[in-house]
């Protein structure tokens, strides 16, 4: 095999299964929104990390070492948006009655992980790791594109889920403020770790 699949795989579901900025909009979307409501912004989502990992495959990230200060750039405006992401959760209540507004749509969902730090560091980490040296470019790409939208079209509903089981338990409630607060603030620590801690590369 000149692409370690089955590793792989496990490496993205453990990644894409955990916490990060993205499964934390989900949650937060979930919740103000319900489940049903929030499934385009979930396809966007889903389908937001294949603009990542075909570019990336085809040697985008050659392109990431003659322009560097280009790519710091993008990786700290990209936070900067998951953060007013973060702002819009923790300023929203849970009354679905009088929510301001239609639940994010396909389009919002699709520039989600292009502006995810976690995503690029994971994907990255799919090309570099799990890659025999020698392996035909497309051939790497899809293996690595697949596993991921495996892993995604399974996780990423979960997480929407969770927010909306969640929103049933504490809207109208005095907790209700608290929870919003504290997805917010799960949602910036993320990308705070992925940028300071995880060792993203971007």
């Amino acid at each position: 095999m000149t692409v370690a699949t089955t590793s792989f795989l496990i490496f993205a579901a453990s990644q894409v299964g955990t916490p990060g900025p993205a499964n934390m909009v989900l949650l937060g979307t979930g919740a103000r929104y319900g489940f049903r409501a929030a499934l385009p912004f979930v396809g966007g989502v889903i389908l937001g990390k294949q603009l990542i990992i075909w570019p990336v495959g085809f040697g985008l990230l050659q392109l990431a070492d003659q322009a560097p200060a280009v790519f710091a750039f993008l990786k700290y405006a990209s936070a900067a948006y998951i953060m007013w992401l973060a702002w819009k959760i923790a300023n929203t209540r849970l009354s679905r009655q009088e929510a301001d507004g239609a639940a994010p749509g396909f389009l919002a969902g699709l520039i989600v992980h292009p502006l995810n730090p976690k995503a690029w560091a994971m994907i990255v980490a799919g090309f570099t790791g799990f890659v025999a040296v020698g392996t035909p470019t497309f051939e790497a790409t899809l293996a690595i594109a697949a596993c991921l939208l495996i892993c995604q079209v399974i996780l990423h509903p979960i997480w929407t889920f969770a927010g909306d089981r969640i929103a049933h338990a504490v809207e109208g409630r005095p907790m209700e403020k608290y929870l919003m607060w504290t997805l917010a603030g799960l949602t910036v620590a993320s990308v705070l770790f992925v940028l300071f801690g995880g060792g993203t590369h971007l």
